[in-house]
């Protein structure tokens, strides 16, 4: 891990020597020889950690410190000190300096192995505070929502369309994460610091869909006791998602299509023209080419939905991803449940990585909350449900059986091709080495060898 350092030293040699140092490591290196001058520095850049004498000619080190407390991206400091001078760099470490070394420096690796474990744990807390902003925002990290080399593609074309004003249509079985995928295009597009707006068009009764989309004014039907705002209005300047598109009736995909043709809309009972300033992105687990066929959607509404599309696969088709998921969601719910579990047994994640997984992603969520509230130290074979343990029906078994021989001579390959180094087979098949040390079990390489 590199990272952009100041040296604040008035020896000039021992400043130069620190320099090349650090240099020498990969750092980004600058220097000053007085408090003052680091300070003006410290003021026009941005530092990861600052190695500083603690006694300086006008401003001390422990001075300069002080002054950089109260600014939100302060940088790590690591004191210097001759011996006599510890009890000083005993009290910085009590306000918070990170640690003192003692001059002169005997061995300078001393110094860089402390200096990459400040960076390493400012990397931590970044990534942890880029979480918790996903948290916050209703996302996982980027890493579990693409997980699994067949999420890669997709990764690619979400990064693609964000920044635009496409109109972008998710395709995918339901529980494949449509949603996760809408709100991540959001959140990596110019509009993200306003609304987010999903509306479910199957889960709304056709006759209050329209004002749930538009608004309604007060008086509009029986009921509208007061006028009220649609989704549309909610989402201004943001991104609306119309999850299950397939589903909206025919006489209301007309006013969408005008909406996304003339960008306006009138609320229910109303004249008024609104401007729809929002970004569309809709998603649905039917083929609209064939409901087009059907006369059951609009072909010009598919049209102007289809402009960018995104097809996500089901998880079957995404066994990589199957571990990594597995065990976000194990932490996830033994968080929320006070449980410490040492993971998933080797049984039962295999399981996990053999059932088809009819709910794609859904499921696995909601098997991987109940196997942790059933679960002690691990999560195991007991934990999951009956259906998982099951044999293949008998007019499964031959295909399951042609793919598993398939899959065993890709493995033997693959392991001969690196003579028997199976950290570099794993990462030519796309796995982790755990994965592979378990396929390798199931098919008996471990005995052979």
């Amino acid at each position: 891990m590199k990272g952009n350092i100041l040296v604040v030293e008035d020896d000039g040699t021992f400043r130069a020597f620190l320099e090349t140092v650090l240099q020498d490591d990969g750092h980004q290196v600058k220097t000053a020889a007085d408090g003052e001058n680091a300070l003006r520095l410290l003021k026009q850049g941005s530092y990861d950690v600052v190695v500083s004498d603690l006694k300086l000619p006008g401003k001390s080190g422990l001075d300069l410190f002080r002054e950089t407390r109260n600014d939100p991206a302060a940088p790590q400091f690591i004191f210097l000190t001759a011996y006599g001078k510890v009890g000083e760099a005993v009290a910085a470490i009590k306000e918070g300096a990170v640690d003192f070394l003692t001059k002169p420096l005997q061995d300078p690796d001393v110094l860089l192995r402390l200096v990459r474990h400040v960076i390493e744990e400012q990397l931590r807390e970044r990534d942890y505070l880029s979480l918790k902003q996903c948290e916050v925002a209703g996302l996982p990290p980027e890493d579990l929502i693409f997980a699994g080399q067949a999420m890669a593609p997709v990764r690619k074309l979400v990064h693609d369309v964000a920044g635009t004003m496409a109109n972008v249509l998710v395709f995918g079985e339901s529980g494949t994460g449509k949603e996760l995928v809408a709100r991540t295009i959001h959140q990596l597009s110019s509009r993200r610091e306003a609304g987010f707006v999903a509306l479910n068009c199957a889960a709304i009764p056709e006759t209050l869909l329209e004002s749930e989309l538009f608004g309604h004014e007060k008086g509009a039907f029986t009921g509208a006791v007061q006028a009220r705002q649609g989704k549309f209005e909610l989402a201004r300047g943001g991104t609306i998602l119309l999850d299950e598109i397939g589903e909206m009736p025919l006489a209301l995909q007309a006013k969408l299509l005008r909406v996304i043709q003339e960008r306006v809309f009138e609320r229910v009972g109303g004249t008024k023209e609104i401007k729809a300033d929002v970004r569309l992105i809709a998603a649905t687990n039917r083929n609209l080419r064939e409901e087009v066929r059907e006369r059951r959607f609009r072909e010009d509404l598919y049209y102007r939905l289809n402009v960018f599309p995104v097809q996500l696969p089901p998880l079957r088709e995404r066994g990589d991803a199957v571990p990594v998921l597995s065990r976000y969601f194990m932490q996830r719910f033994s968080s929320q449940t006070g449980k410490t579990l040492k993971g998933i047994d080797a049984d039962a994640l295999a399981a996990l990585e053999r059932y088809r997984w009819p709910g794609n992603i859904r499921e696995l969520q909601n098997v991987m909350e109940r196997a942790v509230i059933l679960s002690r130290e691990k999560v195991g074979l007991s934990a999951l449900p009956e259906e998982m343990l099951r044999t293949p029906e008998p007019d499964a078994l031959d295909s399951r059986e042609r793919l598993k021989s398939a899959e065993r001579e890709i493995i033997a390959e693959a392991i001969k091709k690196h003579h028997g180094n199976r950290r570099l087979a794993a990462e030519e098949l796309g796995v982790s080495r755990r994965t592979l040390q378990y396929k390798l079990k199931d098919y008996g390489f471990l005995d052979e060898s």
